[in-house]
C-alpha cells in the first residue's frame, strides 16, 4: 500500500510519430472510491508529448498543493527523466539540445509543488488503470475536434 494521497495514472497516444494524438489520465483519491478521468486530443504531437503532458495535466488539475502523489506511468522517457535526475541536469543547461523544453519547463513548476514518486508500468500487459488511460488516450487521438500543440507545430512539426 503506498502513502499516496493521489494516484495519477497517465497514459499518451499518438497515431504515427508524429501524428494525431492525445493523452488520458485518472487521478485516484486514494483508499476511496473517488476517481476523476480527464482526456484531451491533439492534430499533430507525438507520443512522448502526450505521455509527459498527461502527467502535467494530472499534476496541474490538483487543487491543493504540498500533496504525496504517486505517477503510474508506462513511460520510460518520462519515469526516467525524472527518477534518473536527467530532467534537473536538462534545466541546469536550459533544455538546450532536448525534445519537449516546452513541456518540461510546465512540468517542473507542477512537480515542485507536491511530493510526487513514479510507478513504471509496462503498458499494453493488463494493468487496469493503465489500459484505461490508453483507451482514453487513443479515444481523445480520434475526435473530430483536436487541439493543436502550437508549440510543437511551431518548433518540431
Amino acid at each position: 500500500m503506498t502513502s499516496a494521497e493521489i494516484i495519477l495514472y497517465t497514459d499518451g497516444s499518438s497515431r504515427g510519430n508524429p501524428g494525431p494524438g492525445g493523452y488520458g489520465l485518472i487521478l485516484h483519491l486514494n483508499n476511496t472510491n473517488h476517481y476523476k478521468e480527464l482526456s484531451q486530443g491533439y492534430r499533430k504531437t507525438t507520443n512522448n508529448r502526450m505521455e509527459l503532458l498527461a502527467v502535467i495535466v494530472g499534476l496541474e488539475a490538483l487543487t491543493k498543493d504540498h500533496l504525496k502523489v504517486l505517477v503510474v506511468s508506462d513511460s520510460k522517457y518520462v519515469v526516467d527523466a525524472v527518477m534518473k535526475g536527467w530532467v534537473f541536469g536538462w534545466e541546469k543547461k536550459n533544455f538546450v539540445g532536448k525534445k519537449n523544453p516546452d513541456l518540461w519547463i510546465r512540468f517542473l513548476k507542477a512537480y515542485r509543488k507536491h511530493q510526487v514518486q513514479f510507478q513504471w508500468v509496462k503498458g499494453h500487459n493488463n494493468h487496469p488503470m493503465n489500459e484505461r488511460c490508453d483507451f482514453l488516450a487513443v479515444e481523445a487521438s480520434k475526435k473530430n475536434r483536436l487541439l493543436i500543440d502550437e508549440w510543437y507545430e511551431e518548433n518540431e512539426g
